[in-house]
């Protein structure tokens, strides 16, 4: 959600607009960052100055709209997640002001089992998505699913949806000669991201799962499935990200589930990368996974695919979109390791075939930027501020 935020943000101001990022202070850092020319992101004080659990923020979104009540006036007011939505939809009521909601991610039923180690929703977070959806004055969704998953689950009326999808910077996230041979190396010489070796290069490679470490994204089937590969052709398995508050110890679980399956020197930890030490990873590595139980898009199987390299994906959410099968990378219903290690092995003993995939997902992502992504909010805004307003139009994104 950040990078959509923040890249979003940043081709609207190349286009004229003036944006305002808002979010919760959770460090002792308050002062307003200027960005980039028109984009400013300001810390408000709801709540501790540290991060919290996610579940836990519920109980600042009035600080947060009060806070957010002494700033602006905004033509637009874009909330991003429910928390912020829920702060900022009564204000715009109050201001008269158009309010649109993204989600990027939204509550499963209270009927669906939670995966291993998921905590629980929040109290207010499913009737509070619900009201959003209801009364927002428009609606983005991120994908197809997305989509549907708003008009079924929380009742939104499909008119005033309109999907938007997210972009790449395809100069940054690019294909490069480092993959397969060679390709461990270059990325720990050059980015200082760790994932170099010391000796010879392992012709096997290395595999990336890449996002925020919790049970939701499915690590514990990648760590499985890598183990399961044929050891002639296994590759290491690199992951990178940190665990959110909401999740300590999760990290020492995966190290000891790589214990048990043997694998615990092919599994290696490289914490939270920069935009551009995580580009270098993608670039260098043989395949990405995408083992998420739930996702309305999957960001980094994009930014896999500007980068050249095949994804693996889970049918979870807007993953189908994201990964074309058989196209640019393998989509599968199944989340038995042996399958995944199936997919996996076909694409590193083929390289005719992991070629293919590598040249199709990139010439697919070449097509999707980051100001494409920002034209279509655009649309949306024009529809809903008065005329006259631009092109200048300031808006305000929360995250």
């Amino acid at each position: 959600m950040n990078v959509v935020v923040r890249h979003q943000a940043e081709a609207l101001a190349s286009a004229g607009h003036h944006v305002e990022i808002l979010t919760r202070r959770s460090s002792p850092v308050s002062d307003p960052v200027q960005l980039s020319p028109g984009v400013t992101l300001r810390f408000l004080d709801a709540g501790p100055a540290h991060p919290i659990p996610k579940g836990d923020h519920e109980e600042f979104i009035d600080a947060f709209r009060v806070q957010m009540a002494a700033l602006g006036p905004y033509d637009v007011i874009h909330s991003h997640h429910w928390f912020s939505g829920m702060a900022a939809l009564p204000l715009a009521r109050r201001r008269g002001t158009p309010h649109v909601q993204s989600f990027h991610s939204i509550a499963a039923d209270v009927s669906t089992p939670l995966s291993a180690g998921e905590r629980p929703e929040s109290p207010g977070r499913m009737a509070g998505e619900a009201w959003l959806a209801q009364e927002s004055d428009a609606l983005i969704a991120i994908s197809e699913a997305e989509a549907d998953t708003i008009v079924e689950r929380l009742g939104g009326a499909p008119e005033r949806i309109t999907i938007v999808l997210p972009g790449v910077d395809g100069i940054l996230f690019r294909p490069t000669d480092v993959r397969g041979v060679g390709g461990a190396e270059a990325v720990g010489g050059a980015g200082g991201v760790g994932v170099g070796v010391s000796g010879p290069v392992d012709i096997r490679g290395y595999a990336v799962v890449a996002g925020r470490l919790q049970p939701l994204k499915g690590l514990d089937l990648a760590i499985a499935a890598i183990a399961a590969v044929p050891e002639p052709i296994r590759p290491e398995l690199v992951i990178a990200g940190d665990a959110s508050a909401d999740y300590d110890g999760y990290i020492d679980e995966l190290r000891a589930l790589a214990a048990r399956h043997g694998i615990e020197r092919s599994v290696r930890f490289v914490g939270p990368q920069s935009r551009v030490d995580l580009a270098l990873l993608l670039s260098g590595a043989r395949v990405v996974l995408v083992p998420s139980h739930s996702e309305t898009y999957g960001l980094v199987a994009l930014e896999a695919a500007a980068s050249g390299v095949p994804v693996v994906a889970a049918a979870a959410g807007g993953l189908r979109e994201a990964v074309l099968d058989g196209a640019t990378g393998v989509v599968l219903d199944s989340r038995d390791p042996s399958v995944w290690a199936g997919a996996l092995s076909q694409i590193l003993s083929n390289p005719a075939f992991a070629r293919r995939l590598s040249l199709a997902a990139r010439e697919r992502a070449e097509h999707l930027d980051w100001q494409r992504s920002a034209d279509g909010l655009v649309t949306v805004y024009r529809a809903l501020v008065r005329p006259g307003s631009l092109p200048s139009l300031p808006s305000l994104l929360t995250a």
